[in-house]
Order: C-alpha cells, then structure tokens, then sequence
C-alpha cells in the first residue's frame, strides 16, 4: 500500500514539473507550434512542378533581388490599336487595366452591335472546385452581355459530383494524363491540362452530361467534341437522340479535331468506340453568342504546371475557341512551406504568363491573387503571415509579365477578413478558413467582376471613338461623349 502511495506521488511531482516547464518555456516556443490542418483529400494533389521548385528554392537558396519596383510609378504606353491609354499607378494600388484593353474591345463590340461572342479561359485551383466563383463569374458576364452555355468540360473530373452547372457522369476505365503530375505526355495536353484515352476494349468507355437548370445552361448548346489526331481509322463514337442511335468516326488527321453532336441537347452519353490511343480532351457547350467562361480548375494546382503547355497545340485550341481573356487565380496551393519569401514563384509565374502569351497570342491576361487565409496563432486565427508576402509576389509578376492585377486578399478586406468571413452570420467560407462556401464565393465572384468591369467603364469613357447602339429600338449607332459617361 505504502508503494502505490508513493508511485502516486511521484507520478504528481511529475506532473506538477511538467506543467511548470511548459509554463517557463511557452514564452520561447515559436507562435505558429503546428500548421493549420490543411483541406484533405484523397484526391487532392500538389503539382510536382510546385515541389520541384520549392526544392530547388531550398538547395540553390534563390533570393528576391533588391529592386525598387514597390516604389515605382508604373505608366503605359498608349494601345497601338484603340490609342487608349490609363493614367499611370503607383504599386500598391496597380491594376493594370491597360493590358486588359484587347478584351475590353471586343467586349465594347459585342455590346454594341449584339454579335459575335467573347471566351474567357479561367484558371485555378480548389478555390474554383466544382465550378465555384467561375459559375457565377459566368451568370454575370452573361446577364449583361448575352451567351448561354457552361463551356469547355473535361472528359473526366475529380470534382463532377460537387459541380451543380452540369451533371456529368462518366466510365472508370478512362486512362488519364495531368499536367499535374505528368511532365512528358504520350501525347499534348489539352488547354485544360488533361488528355484521355478509351483504351479499354473489353468494357464500354463513355461518358455522360446532363444540362442543368441554372440560368443560361438549361441546354447543351452546340455539344462538340475535341480530340487529337490518330492512325486509328476504325475509332467512332456513338450516341442517340430521340429513338435513334448515331454513329460518327472519329476522323483525327488534324493535330487537333472537333465533331459537333447536335444543336442542342438536355442530356447526351457518348461512347467511344474502337477508340485506342485516339487523344481525346473534352467537349465545349455554348451558343457561339455573348460571353463563355470556361472553367479550368484542378485541385493542388499551384499555376506552373503552365509553363509545360504545348505552344503549337494551344494556339490549334484558341484557333478553335478563339479566348480574348485568360485569368490565373492561384495561391491556396503555394502558401506556407517555411519561407516568406516567394521570389522564386514570381519568377516562375513570369515565365508562366511569358509562355501563355506564346500560346495565346494577342490574348489579355489577368491576374487574381490569392485570398486571405487564417491560421491559428496563440491559439488565435488570425491571417497567415504567407499572405502578404504571396500577394505581392504575385502583383511583381503581373506588373513584370503585363498582365491586369485583381488584389482579392484586399478586396475581401485584407488583414483578418477570413476570420469575419467564416465566423460571421451567414458564413460565408468554410471552416478550414481558406476555401469559400456557396454564399461566399456569389460575393468573391461579385468582387472580380465588379474590378473587371469597372475597368471596361474607364475604357468607354477614355475610348472617344467608342460607337455603341442608341438607346431607342433602331439600328443607328452614335458616337458617346465622354463627358456624359
């Protein structure tokens, strides 16, 4: 009995010590003692271009070099076409609408004389999962300026069953290649970053897409298939409308190849028959009228795998899908790996942006930065210190590779702005305090087109020759005074 008491009391001094360390080393220990629990799953990946980078930053030591452009005026030189030019901006506040101006103009066509269409290509990662702030990016864009469709669907997607825009259904024998994970593809990539293949001959390969009844995406409009080029001669898809069943071969001889289905469909399975070793990338659902957006997500994407874009088979896809925008919206994927000091993805992204100009020649591009994060500290959330230094890393490469710039982590109301978001009432993201919920990102999505679209008001106003419908119901055009904008 004496020993038991006296295990006790050992085991209490124990104790009692333990706690009087924890409270005399706490002062020392470091704020941020573990990572915030990151969003897991088992389908998320990081892009080993990321990590090859990062190991690359750590083994050769790539440091930021002492520049003076946070403190630079940045000015523009007049558009050689419109002859518009914005006043010059200082850092902080740029936003480089003056490299946005290509998409302004045809979005100022389009609004004038009711025709042709303008495509945006929208880039991300899980912040945009499931068609997430691009779906409502969309609505917006086609609420003022006309189109109907959901765009550019892959063949198969890790996020199918969260998207509400379109049901889309498909077989588990589709052999895929990512840009995410594979540096050197048996054949190009897509624009989406993905190519697939039916190579399975003992069980049928199909996939399957289902309208939804979401404004302008009630209808498959126009459902086209891309696909590469092939030696197989006896590959063929088949799908029924109606009470007929339609064959049509897939005739590759071009490196890239499209094969429009019908007009318009509610729901459509294709399946692919006889089909080995035929690249195939997805299919394109719009109008051919007003705006398209289309949505090129994937989890873990950091934005470099980019750079690894075949030129000659992304100018084939914008010869086809003629974009006039391209918007890069990373970061979620690039914060908190032991350094502040994000030098070496500014780099790289120049060369990103660099390289999608190549792609896409005469095309805009924007940049949105990353959003606020939180992170616990002191057993407080409060925004991660990556934040900051990410977010300027981004608006150097913007304002070094031309493009426009969208500070989101600002826009949502910077330092602490995702604790209010999460903890508010409605919510308005998710309790990982990084990524947002459905209310959130309507607003996130808002906050981009609102930016966007403010910088096309300024272009019509410093657009003196801007020719537009009048406002009664006849096909006059005028010229606008500026001074009435």
């Amino acid at each position: 009995m004496q020993t038991t008491k006296n295990y006790f009391f050992q085991a209490f001094l124990l104790l009692i010590i333990s706690a009087g360390a924890f409270i005399a080393f706490k002062t020392v220990l470091p704020k941020k003692l573990l990572e915030q629990a990151k969003l897991e799953s088992k389908n998320v990946v990081i892009d080993s271009l990321l990590l090859d980078a990062i190991d690359e930053d750590k083994n050769n030591g790539l440091v930021d070099e002492k520049d003076s452009l946070i403190k630079k005026i940045i000015t523009f030189k007049p558009n050689p076409k419109s002859g518009v030019k914005y006043t010059a901006e200082k850092f902080d506040n740029y936003k480089g609408y003056q490299y946005v101006i290509p998409f302004y103009e045809k979005l100022q066509k389009l609004e004038a004389t009711k025709t042709g269409q303008v495509r945006i290509a929208y880039f991300g990662d899980s912040m945009n999962d499931g068609d997430m702030i691009v779906q409502d990016i969309r609505k917006l864009f086609q609420e003022q300026f006309g189109g109907q469709g959901v765009g550019f669907v892959n063949i198969t997607s890790e996020s199918a069953s969260s998207r509400a825009t379109i049901t889309h259904e498909f077989s588990s024998n589709w052999r895929t290649q990512s840009y995410l994970k594979v540096k050197k593809p048996t054949r190009s990539f897509g624009v989406n970053g993905h190519v697939f293949f039916a190579n399975d001959t003992l069980h049928p390969t199909w996939v399957r897409y289902k309208a939804s009844n979401y404004k302008f995406l009630a209808q498959l409009n126009n459902p086209t298939l891309f696909y590469g080029n092939s030696t197989n001669k006896e590959a063929m898809i088949s799908y029924i409308i109606g009470k007929d069943t339609i064959y049509k071969k897939l005739n590759g001889e071009n490196q890239l190849n499209t094969l429009k289905l019908a007009d318009n469909l509610k729901s459509v399975k294709v399946n692919f028959i006889n089909a080995e070793n035929v690249p195939v990338y997805g299919f394109s659902f719009d109008d051919g009228k007003g705006v398209h957006v289309d949505n090129f997500s994937n989890r873990g994407n950091s934005g470099l795998p980019i750079s690894i874009f075949n030129v000659g088979m992304m100018q084939e896809f914008n010869n086809k899908l003629n974009y006039d925008l391209i918007v890069l919206h990373y970061g979620t994927n690039v914060l908190n790996y032991g350094s502040y000091d994000y030098s070496w993805y500014e780099k790289r992204m120049t060369k990103v942006v660099n390289h999608l100009k190549q792609c896409f020649p005469g095309v805009a591009v924007l940049i949105v930065s990353t959003a606020d994060k939180s992170t616990k500290y002191d057993l407080q959330m409060k925004t991660d210190s990556a934040v900051v230094p990410l977010a300027m890393a981004q608006k150097k490469y913007a304002v070094k590779s031309e493009a426009g710039f969208v500070n989101l982590f600002t826009l949502m109301g910077g330092d602490g702005s995702m604790v209010q978001w999460v903890e508010g009432v409605p919510s308005k993201a998710n309790k990982d305090y990084t990524h947002f919920n459905y209310t959130g990102s309507k607003e996130i999505a808002k906050l981009i087109y609102n930016e966007i679209n403010n910088g096309y008001k300024l272009f019509k106003v410093l657009n003196k020759g801007l020719i537009t419908p009048k406002r009664k119901k006849d096909s006059v055009y005028t010229k606008i005074d500026s001074t009435n904008e």
